[in-house]
């Protein structure tokens, strides 16, 4: 009788999965499958003539320049993920505290994670103006005569990209961090301001090791997201000035759907599959060092 009543929940399990799953075969594992297929084809979009071109795709892909451009982009825009990490981090230990209108200093660095990513782009594309920019008045009231040129040049474009998306991701890792603190025996703290730690010490020695799952998950969800995202690149420069800030997705994005090279754009994908595959393990296992659960 119980065997019965296991196999009507097995399957009513498998009825509430079913829907996704599907979901998941018809738009994630089959298109991978053909992306995988199209990487040893010449296929271009909208052409009724797809030719088996071996490693053809993958040659020119390590002859290209711009596939090693896009790799270096890509490294300096992960830079940004740890930095965003521990920046959130220090403002959620601030507003864990008791500090005057915490709630609505929440709200507002949460705000940037909910905004339209084009209105992101318009007001940084104003604030980083070279020439009547806010930022740029500021720096030059303070004595530096030719402050950088930001968006506009090849040396500090992609600079100005991590300062923006450290800015677009703090609020989302600060309520991520808030929740984990919430978690943290307040009588442990007491207890450790009764023994003489100071401040500085519970937060290196308390607060920093009990939030450290949290810290992973973080980084190695903040990692996987920074390194497929262009959205706000692609609006902001568009992968310029001249390839400076043009990153493996914006690249693939730009050979699928603006040069319509889709064997190409294939190649380039599974690349970045690998790259992301290959930061993944690496975390899985620094991780046994540093989290603590």
């Amino acid at each position: 009788m119980r065997s019965s009543w296991m196999k009507r929940q097995q399957y009513l399990g498998y009825l509430f999965i079913g829907p996704n799953m599907i979901g998941v075969i018809l738009f994630f594992i089959l298109p991978a499958l053909y992306s995988f297929y199209l990487m040893f084809t010449d296929y271009k979009f909208m052409s009724p003539d797809t030719k088996f071109v071996g490693l053809a795709n993958i040659q020119r892909m390590l002859g290209d320049e711009v596939f090693y451009i896009a790799i270096k982009n890509t490294l300096l825009f992960l830079v940004s993920v740890p930095v965003s990490i521990a920046l959130a981090f220090v403002v959620a230990v601030i507003l864990n505290r008791s500090v005057y209108l915490k709630n609505l200093l929440r709200a507002l660095y949460f705000m940037p994670y909910i905004t339209s990513g084009v209105a992101v782009a318009f007001v940084w594309m104003l604030l980083f103006s070279p020439n009547n920019g806010p930022i740029n008045g500021i720096l030059r009231s303070i004595g530096i005569a030719h402050p950088p040129g930001w968006l506009s040049t090849t040396e500090s474009s992609m600079y100005a990209i991590d300062i923006i998306w450290i800015w677009f991701m703090l609020g989302y890792n600060m309520i991520i961090y808030l929740a984990a603190l919430q978690e943290v025996s307040g009588e442990l703290l007491e207890a450790a301001k009764i023994d003489g730690a100071r401040t500085w010490q519970m937060i290196r020695s308390i607060l920093w090791p009990l939030v450290s799952p949290t810290t992973f998950l973080l980084l190695i969800t903040g990692l996987i997201m920074s390194i497929k995202h262009f959205g706000i690149i692609q609006a902001i420069t568009q992968g310029g000035p001249g390839n400076s800030t043009t990153v493996l997705s914006l690249f693939i994005y730009q050979n699928a759907f603006r040069y319509y090279e889709m064997g190409y754009a294939s190649t380039i994908s599974w690349a970045l599959f690998a790259i992301i595959l290959i930061f993944t393990i690496v975390q899985w296992l620094g991780q046994k060092r540093w989290v603590h659960y």
